[in-house]
């Protein structure tokens, strides 16, 4: 009887701390899914704007947002990453997926603030992920370049002198 003590304080604990495991990936999938509603380039989206889109009911997605949260299933989160355009099924549960793909995001978000209306980047392939993440990079530098091109040049053409009345510049 006393062997049975302690394997029952063990069970109980593992059960504890498998349960806390739960509860803490329901709280990142539940943080997660409020970020991308409110931050994704195309949002923010309301709840019933995202579940029509992912084809999930709003109550699957009140009940995901929740503080308990709610068991999701694969399915789920990946046609809620897919309407999104967000090809990384880890997303919602791997926190350095979330945030490469986030970074994703903001340089598109960026390059959209600064005019730019077009840019195909999206694809199914996840080897071709580091491509895009390096050719994202290379448009934002290209884009703070042109900025700053323009900034340049516009300070210059306000330090000009002004031409005289007979278009010939004072000395």
């Amino acid at each position: 009887m006393a062997d049975r003590q302690p394997r029952q304080h063990t069970r109980r604990t593992e059960t504890q701390a498998r349960d806390a495991r739960i509860q803490t990936a329901k709280s990142a999938i539940a943080t997660r899914l409020r970020y991308i509603r409110r931050h994704h380039p195309e949002g923010p989206f309301t709840l019933a704007a995202l579940a029509e889109r992912a084809g999930v009911s709003k109550r699957t997605l009140t009940q995901a947002e929740s503080a308990e949260g709610s068991n999701l299933t694969i399915e789920t989160l990946v046609k809620v990453a897919h309407s999104l355009g967000i090809s990384r099924d880890g997303y919602f549960l791997d926190e350095q997926v979330f945030q490469e793909v986030n970074s994703s995001f903001a340089a598109l978000v960026e390059m959209r603030d600064r005019g730019v209306d077009r840019v195909a980047l999206r694809t199914s392939d996840p080897e071709a992920q580091p491509q895009l993440q390096a050719l994202m990079k290379l448009l934002a530098g290209v884009a703070d370049s042109v900025t700053e091109a323009r900034d340049t040049l516009s300070e210059l053409s306000h330090s000009v002198d002004p031409p005289s009345s007979n278009g010939v510049p004072e000395p």
